[in-house]
């Protein structure tokens, strides 16, 4: 697929692409997707990021276990009780939840993992993730432009200390995401979100902020 260049447009179609061929992916562009990654801004450019890039099946596999097990103790239970988020029908959202499945089937199958972490020490804070979560973003970007599907998950977090050791993670350093990268089986396209009146306020909270008609 050629690369888009367009960078409104990269953002606006960069969904997440939870379903990926198993084809390699040379490395010569996952050398492109982080070097856009350590791009990104971060605390004080302290680059206290690391990436993990992980192609081994049996590492990938030993994570997987605690990736569905998540699922299955709390993602699918809250995909099946929730209402679609706005901007997006049932249908559309009954097929995201599918995709959502077929992730966690085969979440070991992606060609390439990148596992974004941090250098932060015992006692994580907050607002550590201001130092990772744009390197992911730019990541994510990347990919896309370069016709490469990926999604942003955290879901292995939710059994945090078996995944970082299946991971072989020193002591110190958190893992903030894994992204699953690989040729997409499906299509970019524009993302579902609802409308800036619903999620942007004016001046004080409630008050809605009106956008210019051009």
């Amino acid at each position: 697929m050629p690369e888009a260049t367009d960078a409104l447009d990269i953002i606006h179609t960069t969904r997440a692409m939870r379903r990926l061929r198993p084809d390699p992916v040379p490395d010569e562009l996952i050398g492109k997707i982080l070097r856009a990654g350590i791009a990104a801004a971060n605390g004080g450019n302290a680059q206290k990021w690391r990436f993990l890039v992980i192609k081994d099946p049996a590492v990938k596999k030993a994570v997987q276990v605690f990736y569905k097990r998540a699922f299955d103790e709390v993602v699918g239970p809250r995909y099946a009780s929730s209402a679609p988020p706005p901007g997006m029908t049932r249908e559309r959202f009954q097929r995201q939840h599918r995709a959502v499945e077929y992730l966690t089937e085969h979440f070991h199958e992606a060609p390439v993992w990148i596992v974004a972490c941090l250098e932060d020490g015992p006692n994580p804070n907050r607002w550590a993730g201001a130092s990772i979560y744009p390197a992911v973003q730019n990541m994510l970007l990347a990919a896309r432009a370069l016709g490469l599907g990926s999604t942003l998950t955290t879901r292995h977090l939710l059994h945090e200390k078996e995944a970082e050791a299946a991971l072989g993670l020193p002591e110190g350093v958190h893992s903030y995401a894994i992204l699953p990268i690989g040729y997409p089986m499906g299509n970019f396209g524009p993302v579902s979100r609802g409308p800036l009146s619903e999620v942007v306020y004016s001046e004080r909270w409630g008050e809605p902020w009106r956008e210019a008609v051009s």
